[in-house]
């Protein structure tokens, strides 16, 4: 089956520098960089992109500025950036409740640094026996993978400016330049739009609207945010889960507050501190905005529940293929034992799975101390820091091999890492009540012990959909993949130094899941997933889950979940995922709607696109990513500078009169700009 494989593009007999002083440099600087990017934008929205393709683009560019680079070289950076991306979606899903909860007073850096530099490198080591399952045997899609392997095919096999370039080497060089011009114009696109909003105040950060209708009766409440980089998101997702998270928002926000307002008026009026007998009439506008917003705050926890059983969902519907693939893998592995002798390709050498074993033998230690330390003065910490290190390992390798395998079928930026992180959060919430209960001291270390957990799952699972996802573009080109391996480490390790400093300057300057502490503005970043995990391990341990709206979301799942068999049986390519529904409902309907736009350009592209041949469908398709990429990272980038700013050198100023009429101008402008470069590319 494997032999009639297409052939890398570099032939396994040929031996290209791979791992050089300048690739090393450029992929920790990139993957800090990206890690940055994606935390603010998964902070903000609840959805992480995956960053190969930017990523390969920079460093495509900024390599031809040397006398010699080549294609292999190329795919190690975008290797180990692209970690940097994966791995902050494990830490901001989990981390931020630890805040949250109150267990932790600020974001501890070396609390943070052990638990990603963990979960990561155990997730790279629990997908290297999987590689050959998946990619060779099973031929998964890989999409991310496949679409960066056609980014750097333009950049040629070999760049070697000591020679005469002929007239192919001029055509690579020319692409090269247009690629990394479109994302870098982007990006300041991106960047500038934020300055002007944030910065500068001269653009509104986004339009809401409250209004009381038929003497009080409707409540209505609407709301759309002004960012170049939520269109960038919707791009990249595409129209189906756009539409999702949008139709989410509008049972969240347009259906949910003025429902619960009519059925539930008197105790959202006590909930926001006002007398229930208070008449309609005598409302002011600003207490009716707090009556629309408390409304809404009952109404994510339909979006909670939702995601509560579309977690488990994603679990219960991957046993099958998941048994298939670790079968496979281990079939694979112990057919190699028998060749007996023979020397495997370069293109096929892995990391020698004793290797592997080792370090995860190695990371026993580590796991434990960092539970037992999680566990402060419980009297029997030393049984349940045990227990914990068993179901890591456990949970790991199942949810990781999980992870790597969706990643073959719906890419990276359509995995379901929260909904695996949920399931991890209930799983292990009530195996730990049964052996520590919830009286004193357990009910306060409980849930702190469960997301230290889940912290570490979830960054494992995070990375192995990543690592297999670059593999399988190595897989294209025809690197190495023991050295991919190692790279996608050095991704993890860089990463894992930078995010803490990010999450620190993001909860001063915006405030994750709560107002900045230093009290720099009212709004802030959602963490939508974190929030969740929060609510799940403090209820479980009885804190208290208020359950009538999180029904409501159980039977939402219920529903979706049907509907979307009913798609799958049908054949028809727009599915119901339970999860981009429920991300939706729990998210402020306003940062919907510009994905949702991004998703509609992205569906009029390919449309458009579809009479035309296949190589116009290509470059449209690379250009409409490496635009959307350059709005994601040009603006969050911007963000986490301004953060900055706010938290340690001055208060931002107030949006100007005129604010929300020129950032609705120029958001207009963007998605012009974003429409109209991706069809004119040819």
């Amino acid at each position: 089956m494997s032999n009639s494989l297409p052939p890398p593009i570099v032939s396994a007999d040929r031996h290209l520098a791979e791992i050089t002083v300048k690739a090393l440099i450029l992929g920790i600087i990139l993957s800090m960089l990206l890690a940055a990017a994606n935390a603010y934008i998964g902070l903000l929205v609840g959805l992480t992109v995956s960053a190969s393709i930017p990523a390969a683009a920079v460093s495509m560019g900024l390599l031809r500025l040397f006398k010699r680079s080549n294609i292999l070289e190329n795919n190690m950076v975008q290797t180990s950036a692209s970690a940097g991306e994966s791995l902050v979606a494990g830490v901001i899903f989990t981390i931020p409740a630890l805040v949250m909860m109150g267990a932790w007073e600020r974001y501890d850096y070396m609390s943070i640094v052990s638990l990603a530099i963990i979960g990561g490198i155990l997730g790279v080591a629990f997908t290297i026996p999987l590689r050959r399952a998946l990619i060779i045997e099973a031929r998964l899609k890989f999409p991310e993978g496949v679409a960066t392997a056609e980014v750097l095919k333009t950049g040629g096999i070999e760049t070697d400016r000591t020679k005469k370039s002929d007239a192919t080497d001029l055509k690579s060089e020319a692409e090269t330049a247009q690629g990394l011009k479109r994302l870098l114009q982007a990006g300041a696109i991106g960047a500038g739009f934020k300055l002007l909003e944030s910065g500068f105040g001269v653009f509104a950060g986004g339009i809401a609207t409250v209004k009381s209708w038929f003497g009080g009766i409707f409540l209505f409440s609407g709301n759309i945010t002004l960012s170049p980089a939520l269109l960038g998101v919707g791009y990249i997702v595409g129209l189906n889960v756009a539409l999702l998270v949008f139709i989410g928002g509008v049972i969240g926000t347009l259906i949910g507050v003025p429902v619960n307002w009519f059925f539930n008026s008197e105790s959202i009026l006590a909930a926001n501190g006002m007398d229930p007998a208070t008449a309609w009439a005598d409302i002011d506008s600003s207490q009716w905005t707090g009556l629309a917003g408390q409304a809404w705050q009952d109404c994510r926890r339909i979006g909670v529940g939702a995601m509560m059983v579309g977690g488990i969902w994603s679990l219960v519907s991957l046993a099958k293929p998941l048994y298939a693939g670790v079968k496979a893998s281990i079939e694979a592995y112990r057919a190699s034992k028998r060749v007996g002798g023979v020397q495997p390709i370069r293109t096929d050498l892995d990391t020698p799975i004793n290797i592997v074993g080792i370090v995860v033998l190695l990371s026993i230690v580590p796991l434990f101390f960092v539970f037992y330390t999680a566990l402060a003065e419980y009297e029997g910490r030393t049984m349940i820091a045990s227990v914990m290190t068993v179901l890591m390992l456990v949970f790991g390798f199942i949810f990781s091999s999980v992870a790597g395998y969706m990643a073959g079928l719906v890419g990276s930026s359509n995995n379901p890492i929260s909904g695996v992180t949920i399931a991890t959060v209930i799983i292990s919430a009530l195996i730990l009540l049964q052996l520590m209960g919830n009286e004193g001291m357990a009910a306060t270390l409980g849930p702190i012990a469960v997301i230290y957990l889940a912290s570490i799952i979830c960054s494992a699972a995070a990375i192995a959909g990543d690592n297999m996802q670059d593999l399988k573009c190595g897989h294209i080109v025809g690197s190495t993949p023991w050295r991919q391996q190692l790279f996608q480490i050095v991704g993890v390790v860089a990463a894992a130094i930078a995010i803490p400093w990010v999450l620190s300057v993001l909860d001063a300057g915006y405030g994750i899941g709560r107002p900045s502490p230093l009290g720099n503005g009212t709004t802030y970043l959602a963490a939508p997933q974190a929030g969740l995990m929060q609510a799940l391990s403090t209820g479980i341990f009885g804190a208290g889950i208020k359950w009538n709206f999180i029904f409501m979301g159980f039977g939402l799942a219920l529903a979706l979940i049907i509907l979307d068999k009913i798609q799958e049986k049908r054949g028809s390519d727009f599915r119901f995922p339970v999860l981009a529904v429920a991300v939706g409902i729990y998210l402020p309907l306003g940062l919907s709607v510009p994905i949702f736009i991004g998703g509609l350009i992205a569906h009029i592209v390919k449309k458009k696109s579809a009479k035309e041949d296949n190589k116009i469908q290509q470059k449209r398709e690379n250009s409409g990513l490496l635009l959307a990429s350059g709005l994601i990272t040009g603006e969050a980038l911007m963000g986490v500078a301004i953060a900055m700013i706010a938290a340690f050198v001055m208060p931002l100023p107030a949006t100007i009169a005129m604010g929300a009429i020129l950032g609705t101008v120029a958001m207009i402008a963007v998605i012009v700009y974003l429409y109209r470069k991706v069809v004119t590319a040819v």
